[in-house]
């Protein structure tokens, strides 16, 4: 059974930094692009930051691009979002995605992926 779980969310001033983490199991990691999401009340839930199953390729929303690193790290299983120079509007939960894929570019839909987490809260205080 695969499962992701993201944690790392939380309460930050406007400015500030987090560092999410996807932690996986059950899912052919290395062969996974990994994708971050982010939902806002009342919004649809809008693609953020990408990777490719090497690490080689990345893809990033406009508004988070200058702020945001996703990496990855193969022998964890695991994915992470680095948030820095946080904006009240980047509050939302954060959603982990994976999708068997090996090519090139980086999926950026929600479609795409295969595999879902539950999301964790980040909330930016102004």
């Amino acid at each position: 059974q695969v499962q992701l779980v993201e944690s790392g969310g939380g309460l930050v001033q406007a400015g500030g930094s987090l560092r999410l983490s996807c932690a996986t199991s059950g899912l052919s990691f290395s062969i996974s692009a990994m994708g971050w999401f982010r939902q806002a009340p009342g919004k649809e839930r809008e693609f953020v930051a990408a990777i490719s199953w090497s690490g080689a390729s990345t893809d990033y929303a406009d508004s988070v691009k200058g702020r945001f690193t996703i990496s990855r790290a193969n022998a964890k299983k695991a994915v992470y979002l680095q948030m820095n120079s946080l904006k009240p509007e980047d509050t939302a939960i954060y959603y982990c995605a994976a999708d068997y894929n090996l090519g090139t570019p980086v999926p950026t839909t929600s479609a795409s992926y295969d595999y879902w987490g539950q999301g964790t809260q980040v909330t930016v205080s102004s």
